[in-house]
């Protein structure tokens, strides 16, 4: 199975600093199993992530999309928004499962607005900003992602917990 990898960030896609926070991601892909089949670097721009989910989705057929980057409380954080307006369905629990994860190392987990959903047989994931907590997040749900991925593919993997 194939991934991609999408940082959302106006300073990165504009060739400030090191993409420190897509590679914590390709990082968590690989552990997965996953290819990863692009890693772009986009600006904050609503219609811009659209499109690129999309792509990504659609034109690619990955079956995980991991983004980081822009699902903070700033104006310019509109990475939630550009996901929900491309999903089919959501899966909140995913984002759930990130934030409590992330509320042992950080007072501020409750403003993480990341969401996780399906776009036909592709997961879409937001993870946060952060190398350190994108690991935290991503320990919490890693063991779910694999069943959610063979759902989606259409195998029938054991309800086993």
């Amino acid at each position: 199975m194939r991934a991609a990898i999408l940082t959302v960030s106006t300073s990165k896609a504009r060739g400030e600093g090191e993409d420190t926070s897509g590679a914590a991601l390709a990082a968590f892909a690989m552990v997965l199993g996953l290819e990863i089949a692009t890693h772009e670097v986009v600006p904050d721009d609503r219609a811009t992530i659209e499109a690129r989910l999309r792509h990504f989705c659609d034109d690619l057929g990955v079956a995980l999309v991991l983004t980081t980057g822009g699902t903070g409380m700033s104006p310019d954080d509109v990475t939630p928004e550009a996901t929900r307006a491309v999903l089919d369905r959501e899966a909140p629990g995913i984002a759930e499962a990130m934030r409590a994860a992330s509320r042992p190392h950080t007072s501020h987990w409750m403003l993480s607005r990341g969401v996780a959903g399906t776009r036909g047989r592709t997961l879409i994931v937001n993870f946060p900003g952060s190398p350190r907590s994108i690991t935290q997040c991503g320990e919490a749900i890693a063991l779910s992602l694999p069943h959610a991925l063979a759902l989606l593919a259409g195998e029938r993997p054991s309800h086993g917990g």
